[in-house]
């Protein structure tokens, strides 16, 4: 089984393509947007000719108006990948959600129980004086955490403030201790790593690409829907954006700039959680690099790992 990993635009989706053809494999998403139907440009889902040639999974799985978990995510991550194994086919997993990808590999931190009352004070706290204040009371308190949770993310920021009042120790010190206690997942672990200078311009271009293919289009036919979109796809990074900008609370080119922005920010939150993942075989990638030619280093790694 091969995971392969890296921060948004890193060209994860592409490796992971070249492999499977290489080996006859297929692939299974680790992506909690892609999941989604007709979220198709927004979430750089693979084409529909790419998904011809190489099988897919978890992708185009439910409802734009449905919620969907990590604990949804390794169910079906668990039959698929059983379901390959018996076919004798390779399992290439691709993706970039840190967390689903730390489930997969280390199991699912559940944490202590809630606390009603502390979460219900929490949420009139952040009604009352909004989510950047709770997550700058998250970075003194648990730094890891508030780098990798995204400052509009209230139910994940809630969430780690409410595990430090319950318990008096951070998310973060709980989750690392998790997960050194189930260090073997039987995962052969490829991350692709740029200069942070390169990941910002592929950003950049992708975006571009995103609304010149017609970004705009999809939400406002995703937003004309009868059942509306779920809290989680509306928050998505693009997504969130453009809403904004279609309900008038903000024009489209500072739309353009704040998915740039909150890409970057995403990039940074992934780069933070992968540094918590072991045994990762780092491949730094070059600037001008084809892709033929991480292609052919990922199975020379992959052929120096089988003979060891």
């Amino acid at each position: 089984m091969i995971l392969i990993l890296g921060v948004t635009a890193s060209g994860k989706g592409r490796l992971a393509f070249d492999l499977a053809k290489s080996l006859g494999a297929e692939i299974i998403s680790i992506d909690s947007m892609k999941v989604y139907r007709r979220m198709d440009i927004g979430t750089a889902k693979p084409s529909q000719e790419t998904r011809r040639q190489i099988k897919h999974h978890l992708i185009d799985i439910i409802e734009p108006s449905e919620s969907f978990s990590v604990g949804a995510f390794l169910e079906a991550a668990a039959d698929t990948t059983e379901q390959m194994k018996a076919r004798n086919k390779t399992v290439v997993a691709v993706g970039g959600t840190a967390l689903y990808i730390k489930a997969l590999l280390y199991g699912f931190f559940e944490g202590p129980g809630t606390d009603d009352q502390i979460r219900s004070r929490l949420k009139e706290q952040a009604d009352a004086q909004g989510m950047d204040q709770l997550h700058r009371r998250l970075e003194q308190i648990d730094p890891q955490a508030a780098a990798r949770i995204h400052p509009n993310d209230a139910k994940r920021i809630i969430r780690a403030l409410e595990v430090h009042q319950i318990t008096g120790r951070s998310i973060s010190s709980l989750q690392q201790q998790w997960a050194e206690s189930r260090i073997e997942h039987g995962w052969t672990i490829i991350g692709l790593r740029r200069q942070k200078d390169q990941e910002g311009k592929r950003i950049n271009t992708r975006v571009k690409a995103m609304i010149a293919a017609g970004l705009v289009d999809e939400v406002r036919g995703l937003l004309a829907e009868d059942k509306p979109l779920s809290l989680q796809a509306r928050c998505a990074i693009g997504y969130a954006e453009i809403i904004d900008h279609l309900a008038g609370r903000i024009d489209f080119d500072d739309a353009i700039e704040l998915i740039k922005r909150n890409s970057r920010r995403l990039a940074k939150g992934q780069r933070t959680w992968f540094k918590t993942f072991h045994n990762v075989n780092w491949l730094d990638i070059e600037e001008q690099e084809p892709p033929e030619k991480i292609l052919s280093r990922t199975k020379t790694l992959l052929e120096n790992k089988a003979s060891k």
